[in-house]
């Protein structure tokens, strides 16, 4: 059961073109927004849609894959964890930001 404790599960499609970075080790790592949506209906039974934006992170083999064949659009799924990360900014105060860490991706949909 430990290995279901930080899981994530997402299936969306990407908001723009990955940005993809290559570290001096040789590792890559790519960064990239993902819209998922939701569809309700509310109370007058009209259809609602609600859209979340997620940063998405991935680093070596995951990065390359993305590096090729995901674009703008796009349909994905991926599997990952959530990771919080914090920094200081310029003018002395600290951020926190949440991102899913990715370590596979599946490619669904072709590009809209």
């Amino acid at each position: 059961m430990s290995s279901i404790k930080n899981h994530v599960q997402l299936v969306g499609n990407v908001g723009g073109k990955p940005t993809i970075t290559n570290l001096e080790s040789g590792k890559k790592v790519a960064r990239f927004s993902l819209a998922t949506n939701e569809h309700y209906k509310n109370a007058k039974g009209e259809k609602q849609t609600d859209t979340n934006w997620h940063t998405v992170v991935a680093w070596g083999k995951t990065a390359e894959i993305i590096e090729k064949f995901v674009s703008k659009g796009k349909e994905i799924g991926i599997v990952g964890k959530l990771k919080t990360r914090n920094y200081t900014t310029d003018d002395g105060n600290e951020r926190y930001v949440t991102e899913v860490e990715a370590n596979e991706i599946v490619l669904l949909g072709s590009s809209k």
